[in-house]
């Protein structure tokens, strides 16, 4: 007897779209994680909104994928790929979020 993990092995749509928004959520990550390190010298701020658009972008795509999903995890509609997208794009924002208002603080102690 064989065990069958995936209903459809191959990329559909709904698993591409989770997969683009899950790469955009760790874009957002890596990239918010450069801003909050770098945090103290207030010369972050352009990281910090990249990283928060891409967080919130991660996380409307997977949300969408979630919502457009017609079947559980395994069906091909990317459902899974969906909530993973949708916490790493919420990561994303909150750090970029984090870096955004350590930017602010850092520039009214210099100003």
């Amino acid at each position: 007897m064989t065990v069958h993990l995936l209903a459809e092995p191959y990329l559909t749509p709904g698993r591409l779209w989770s997969l683009i928004a899950a790469l955009v959520g760790v874009i957002g990550v890596v990239v918010g994680g450069l801003a909050v390190a770098r945090s103290r010298s207030g010369d972050t701020r352009r990281g910090a909104v990249v990283a928060l658009t891409a967080g919130l972008l991660g996380a409307a795509g997977g949300v969408y994928v979630v919502a457009a999903a017609k079947g559980g995890p395994g069906t091909g509609y990317g459902i899974v790929g969906g909530f993973v997208a949708l916490v790493i794009g919420l990561i994303a924002a909150a750090l970029g979020g984090l870096a955004l208002s350590r930017s602010r603080r850092a520039s009214y102690r210099a100003g």
